[in-house]
């Protein structure tokens, strides 16, 4: 996300010059305010990416800083770390109570606070671009992963799920109904990498019907059999009876004609980096969507895998189709 901007308020200078000192050595870009009313004001012209703020503060304390910034629409989102020389419990509760996200007790030791500023940026810049309907993180996420994973040598499995026949669906039922068809295929996905996936392991919305899945090779082919399982079991009761009960649903045509559309399916392609070097997101991408171009070319739930054999491009595939159109 570039270099991220912190706005540090405290109002001893020797302390306030450290903690400059400290985060701009590790990469940050650091504002600072001595009191609170300077706080709110920097806060108003600059934004920041994160706060790091002070309890006790003459005139007007941490708690109030915050307090107001999280009663702010515009500055709600922001992340508040508060800095307290108090210890007791009931003090830390009445800070996270103000909707600071996280708090450091003085003295402190610097890779804490510094790990707990990595960490909470990380969390904000997810959930800043994250999908509002599921909640999974967006493009800037899943890109990022991948690219880890990717710059690592980790050995993984890229999972491209992607929905057939959505768009008539939205289109004969309304797109709140289409919004129920999102919760449940993010429902099954999320409930088959938490009993079937790893500790580790990724989803990600990129937006619409399209999600993502990071896992290990090992579990890859097994979560998706039960997505698309679980899925096509749960899909027909988002169906009115009379459509269930003939296999498909209609729409007018702009000519006037009746066309006819198989039930919400879904295709899952998926690319390991086993037998073959990825060094990249792009080329990433490029394997899944010729999976998915074949995926979607078979009528049914179905999961395409790929594995590479050599580097001139051989490669052993599987499909397996299920379900109805």
């Amino acid at each position: 996300m570039g270099t991220a901007r912190i706005l540090v308020v405290e109002d001893e200078p020797f302390i306030r010059q450290i903690l400059k000192v400290q985060l701009e050595t590790s990469g940050y870009t650091v504002a600072t305010a001595e009191n609170g009313v300077q706080a709110l004001e920097e806060i108003k012209n600059n934004r920041p990416d994160l706060v790091l703020l002070d309890l006790m503060m003459p005139d007007m304390d941490g708690h109030e800083v915050c307090k107001r910034l999280k009663n702010c629409y515009e500055t709600s989102n922001i992340p508040v770390i508060i800095l307290t020389a108090k210890s007791d419990l009931g003090e830390k509760v009445r800070t996270l109570e103000h909707g600071a996200n996280d708090y450091l007790t003085k003295p402190y030791e610097q890779d804490e606070l510094l790990a707990r500023v990595r960490n909470l940026l990380r969390w904000s810049q997810t959930q800043r671009e994250a999908n509002p309907l599921t909640g999974f993180p967006g493009n800037v996420s899943i890109e990022h992963e991948a690219n880890r994973r990717l710059f690592r040598r980790d050995v993984f499995a890229f999972m491209y799920i992607d929905l057939d026949y959505f768009k008539p669906f939205n289109d004969h039922y309304g797109y709140k109904r289409g919004d129920d068809v999102i919760r449940l295929i993010s429902k099954v996905i999320s409930d088959s990498v938490r009993r079937l996936g790893n500790a580790n392991d990724f989803i990600g919305h990129i937006g619409g019907d399209d999600f993502v899945v990071m896992t290990s090779p090992d579990r890859a082919d097994d979560i998706a059999d039960d997505i698309v399982r679980e899925f096509d079991a749960g899909s027909k009761e988002l169906y009115d009876p009379v459509d269930l009960e003939r296999g498909y649903i209609e729409i007018e045509s702009r000519n006037g004609a009746m066309d006819k559309f198989g039930f919400v399916s879904v295709t899952i392609a998926i690319v390991t980096n086993v037998r073959q070097e990825i060094t990249h997101f792009a080329r990433l991408s490029d394997l899944v969507s010729e999976l998915k171009r074949y995926g979607k070319s078979v009528k049914g739930s179905i999961v395409v895998t790929e594995r590479r054999t050599d580097q001139t491009g051989a490669h052993a595939g599987k499909a397996e189709a299920s379900g109805g159109g």
